[in-house]
């Protein structure tokens, strides 16, 4: 299974899955603003958190760039159903959504 870009819109559907979404910015960016009920995993302890991801996952950063990188590394590694947010937090900000801060 390659890993899915998705959209601000797609990330309710997702959810409604039972998907878990992983932000994987610093900690002093995911404390500026969040998505609601989202997990901090930053990208330098990704590798070592693994085993705290459950599929199906949406993984997040501030522009989709950091979270793609997550994504392509759990898709290598057969990981399951994985999506990652195209524009990231930044996208989501734009469309006036909600973050938790």
């Amino acid at each position: 299974m390659v890993y899915e870009d998705i959209l601000p819109q797609d990330v309710a559907g997702w959810r409604e899955r039972g998907a878990k979404v992983v932000d994987v910015r610093e900690p002093w960016e995911f404390a500026a603003g969040h998505l609601p009920d989202s997990t901090n995993i930053p990208l330098g302890e990704f590798v070592a958190r693994l085993g705290e991801l459950t599929a199906p996952l949406v993984l997040v950063c501030a522009s989709g760039s950091r979270s793609a990188s997550a994504a392509a590394y759990l898709d290598r590694r057969g990981f399951g159903e994985v999506a990652n947010l195209d524009g990231g937090v930044h996208l989501w900000e734009d469309m006036g959504l909600e973050l938790e801060r």
